[in-house]
């Protein structure tokens, strides 16, 4: 393995891994999990071969350190594209698909526009959608290339460009799910740092299979899956999404199948998993070589970590593979975690933690820690004014380390916000340290605060799903400030529901919801609303945004397949 902590750059550190094992595989597409000719791959000498291509073209028309905007789907050219800028000394700019929803073209749009493209790389399938979308947008004078078209330079007149530790390489532009999304000015430096900072927390090494099917555009999947794997001479193994979204199953048999090392998903995949995969596919998987799983990207519940382990045991899955971890864009993606162990639960007095206090107890709450933090100083700070919150208290995480990226890009006012002149980040979480491990209960702007006292959205949507067979996975509930209804501050819940319900059922199921939340949180909901699947907007990894929701509702905008009032709720705020 190439010594990172002296290398030059991240494209010094992939080509010296090309030199060394130039026959390894370096990444699979899994099209078709099941099929025998359902996947293809591409050796580190290959990719080198396609990135040098792509190299070629962008250094003859962009100069050095001009954006590159990548609009790939999942697979091999998004690949070849990524380490072709990396070569050519161009920033990468990872973005999603223009899509067809309003919200994804304005994502997109928002993007290109803060970041100052310069190029468009993308692959024929979605050339001309691309293209058409650059015309619109205004950026009809941007050259737009699919890479894999045949008609690139041949890869020997490609020329090295040098770059060091400090040079940008990339922007990662936030998830945007508690607002717009913000690019991370990522360094070579930073990357570096950050999977030296991966391979000391977890042992990840050219051996390794790495994958999943999380978006190359989403820190998870890129910078916490993908680039970790190539920088460390490993094996990438990666699906769509949507596989993932439309059958479970074919995430874990993918594991099984193409022999994965370890893997990194949102806590609610592995809710998902729970639900949808059946016994018929338990039995058919052999999870007994799968080492390492990093959850991460919101809260996870104890309870979910042990059902899972339950669940699929009898496939051979230890109990010391689930793994959860933190991390955030800014710190380019991890921070803490800790593979080969058992998860580490705290039990807390539920009436302390509603009142902003971390008293562990004899019974009480499960929380679930997130690791120990390595390679970062952690603060916990009082959110509103900065100063060092007591031991014991809960309050916002901060957090500096070598792999801390400096800002964001041509945001001057965000990055004021969010990057401290200490050097600390402000994460946006709420959460503390006990006993050295770091336990995070949740996004600050989206903390329930009423009557005095503070509970967590995930807690009452995880209430709005027990013990219904009419209600889906995704819920979102919120807030409103009594300045904002003109009257009381309120509850607002969200949820999908299954299949298809009438008025008479989701009448009676919204009583029976606003029963059971004031009888655990002794606060009833002043709004209970409806969604058909996929209703409740989330981000392309899948985070609820419950942000825009409580925007909607402000706007009176929820366009929710049934909604049921309080009849304190003023005229104003009903659709």
């Amino acid at each position: 393995m190439v010594e990172l902590g002296s290398a030059a750059s991240v494209a010094a550190v992939l080509r010296e891994n090309i030199r060394l094992a130039p026959e390894r595989t370096a990444v699979v597409f899994v099209d078709d999990v099941e099929a025998a000719d359902g996947a293809r791959q591409w050796s580190y000498a290959r990719l080198d071969t396609e990135a040098r291509k792509s190299a070629a073209w962008l250094s003859a028309r962009v100069p050095v350190g001009e954006r590159v905007l990548l609009l790939y789907p999942t697979g091999l050219d998004f690949a070849a594209a990524l380490v072709g800028c990396l070569y050519a000394g161009t920033v990468a700019v990872p973005a999603p698909l223009p899509g067809r929803y309003r919200q994804e073209r304005a994502r997109l749009r928002a993007i290109a526009a803060n970041a100052g493209i310069s190029a468009i790389l993308t692959d024929l399938d979605n050339l001309a959608a691309v293209t058409e979308w650059a015309k619109e947008e205004g950026h009809a004078d941007i050259p737009v290339l699919a890479t894999n078209s045949g008609e690139l330079a041949d890869a020997s007149s490609w020329t090295p460009v040098e770059a060091d530790r400090e040079t940008l390489a990339m922007i990662n532009y936030t998830s945007g799910a508690t607002g717009a999304p913000k690019g991370v000015a990522l360094t070579h430096d930073n990357i570096l740092r950050n999977v030296e900072n991966q391979c000391a927390a977890s042992g990840l090494a050219p051996g390794w299979r790495v994958g999943g099917w999380l978006p190359h555009h989403h820190a998870m999947g890129l910078l916490g899956q993908l680039l970790p794997a190539l920088v460390v001479g490993a094996t990438a193994v990666v699906m769509r999404p949507s596989a993932f979204l439309k059958r479970p199953y074919q995430w874990l048999r993918m594991i099984d199948k193409f022999d994965l090392t370890a893997t990194a998903a949102p806590g609610f995949a592995f809710e998902i998993c729970l639900g949808r995969v059946t016994d018929d596919e338990v039995a058919c998987l052999d999870l007994s070589r799968w080492r390492f799983a990093a959850i991460g990207a919101e809260p996870l519940h104890a309870s979910t970590v042990d059902a899972f382990v339950k669940r699929f045991a009898p496939a051979g899955l230890r109990a010391d593979v689930l793994s959860p971890c933190y991390g955030l864009a800014e710190a380019t993606a991890f921070v803490a975690g800790d593979a080969f162990r058992s998860a580490v639960i705290t039990k807390v007095d539920p009436h302390e933690l509603e009142h902003g206090r971390f008293v562990p107890a004899a019974s009480g709450v499960d929380l679930l820690s997130s690791g120990t933090p390595s390679d970062f100083e952690i603060r916990v700070a009082d959110p509103r004014t900065g100063e060092v919150s007591p031991p014991g208290a809960l309050g916002e995480i901060w957090l500096r380390g070598p792999s801390a990226a400096r800002g964001y890009w041509r945001d001057g006012a965000a990055t004021a916000s969010t990057f401290t002149p200490a050097g600390f980040i402000r994460s946006g979480d709420l959460g503390t340290l006990h006993e050295g491990e770091l336990y995070v209960v949740g996004r600050v702007d989206e903390m329930l605060r009423l009557e005095g006292r503070m509970f967590t959205p995930q807690e009452v949507e995880g209430r709005m799903r027990s013990g219904y067979t009419e209600t889906a996975l995704i819920g979102a509930v919120f807030t409103v400030s009594d300045a904002e209804t003109g009257t009381d501050p309120m509850l607002v819940a969200t949820h999908e529901i299954t299949g298809r319900r009438g008025d008479e059922c989701l009448r009676e199921l919204s009583s029976r919801i606003k029963a059971d939340v004031a009888d655990e949180f002794r606060v009833r909901p002043s709004v209970v609303a409806f969604y058909r699947r996929n209703g409740i907007p989330r981000t392309a990894a899948g985070k609820i945004q419950r942000t825009a929701m409580r925007r909607l509702f402000l706007e009176r905008a929820l366009n929710a397949w049934y909604v049921d009032y309080e009849p304190s709720v003023p005229e104003s705020l009903r659709e």
